[in-house]
C-alpha cells in the first residue's frame, strides 16, 4: 500500500473541499451562501448573490483547486514512494487525485458535506492532466454560453465534450476513465438544472 499516495489524496480531496464561495460571500456580505439562490456555493450561485467579480474570484480559485490537486499529486508523490511511479501508475494516481478534488468541491468536510456542482474544478483538473483537452471544454462551455446564456447547460455540454476529446485524443485509459467518472458526477449534480431545463424555466446569466 503506498501510504505516501494515499496521503497525497487525502490532500487533493482537501483542497477541493476549501469553501471558496462559501467564504467569499460570508467576508463580502456575511450571508451563508446556502442559504440564498440555488443553494450551492458554486461561482454561478456567487455571481448572481454577490456579484460579478465575487463570482469572477470564487471561479478562478475553484479552477485553480483542480490544478493544484493534480499537480501536487504529480511533484511530490515520486518524492514520497522511494521505489519510484512508472508512468502508467502515476496516471492512474493523477486520475485519483482528479476525482478526490471533483468530490471535495461538492461534498466539502468543512460545509457539511454540501458544496458547489463541481463544474469548475473539474476543468481545473483537466487542464492539468491534458490541456489541450480542458482548453477545448473550456471553449465549449463559453461557446454555450455565448449563445444560450445558461451556465448549466455549457457545464453538462462541456463534461460531455471532456468524454469526447479524451477518447478523440487518445488519452491514456484512466483519464478516458476519470473523464467519464467525473462527467457523470458533474451532470449528476445538475439533475435540477435538467429538470428545468426541459421545462424551459432554467434562468439566463444576468436574469
Amino acid at each position: 500500500m503506498d501510504i505516501g499516495g494515499l496521503g497525497l489524496l487525502g490532500l487533493a480531496y482537501l483542497l477541493g473541499a476549501l469553501p471558496t464561495g462559501y467564504l467569499v460571500a460570508k467576508a463580502l456580505k456575511g450571508i451563508d451562501i446556502r442559504d440564498h439562490g440555488s443553494g450551492n456555493t458554486g461561482a454561478t450561485n456567487v455571481f448572481r448573490v454577490v456579484g460579478k467579480p465575487a463570482g469572477c474570484l470564487v471561479l478562478g480559485v475553484d479552477l485553480l483547486k483542480g490544478v493544484a490537486a493534480v499537480l501536487l499529486m504529480q511533484t511530490l508523490l515520486p518524492l514520497l514512494n522511494a521505489d519510484g511511479q512508472g508512468p502508467a501508475m502515476t496516471a492512474w494516481w493523477l486520475m485519483l487525485a482528479g476525482i478526490a478534488a471533483i468530490i471535495g468541491h461538492s461534498r466539502s468536510i468543512w460545509l457539511n458535506w454540501t458544496g458547489g456542482k463541481s463544474a469548475a474544478t473539474g476543468l481545473g483538473v483537466l487542464l492539468a492532466i491534458a490541456w489541450p483537452v480542458g482548453l477545448t471544454v473550456a471553449g465549449v462551455f463559453l461557446g454555450v454560453l455565448a449563445l444560450f446564456r445558461i451556465v448549466s447547460l455549457g457545464s453538462i455540454m462541456a463534461a460531455i465534450a471532456a468524454v469526447a476529446m479524451m477518447v478523440m485524443l487518445q488519452q491514456p485509459l484512466p483519464y478516458v476513465l476519470m473523464a467519464i467518472a467525473g462527467s457523470l458526477y458533474v451532470i449528476l449534480r445538475h439533475r435540477s438544472n435538467i429538470e428545468r431545463l426541459l421545462a424551459g424555466t432554467e434562468p439566463q446569466l444576468g436574469r
